[in-house]
């Protein structure tokens, strides 16, 4: 089981260049408008991968009661995991549903 270090903290996303504030209930760990995230963890909020890509999200596949954002890293091609949050994008969420 991967450990949980509980980070939640605000950036400015390196893809899009917005501001994303703290999510509130858990860790942010995307960027709510353009689903992009960074490629730093090794188990979810110990900030120790030196990869650092970006994660360009790539699908999206169901999770017991909610999804998950299928990620694809532009630098290592490791491909990561992120259940969506509250206050995504919709229109970005259905966007990459149909990429394939």
């Amino acid at each position: 089981m991967k450990r949980f270090n509980e980070l939640d903290e605000g950036f400015i996303c390196e893809n899009c260049g917005k501001n994303v504030k703290p999510l509130g209930y858990t860790s942010r760990d995307h960027c709510p408008y353009c689903l992009y995230s960074k490629h730093v963890d090794i188990n979810p909020g110990d900030r120790l991968n030196t990869c650092k890509g970006l994660l360009k999200p790539s699908q999206i596949e169901k999770y017991k009661d909610t999804y998950k954002i299928v990620y694809k890293c532009t630098k290592c091609n490791e491909i990561h995991k992120n259940i969506i949050a509250k206050d995504d994008d919709m229109l970005e969420i259905i966007k990459v549903s149909n990429i394939n």
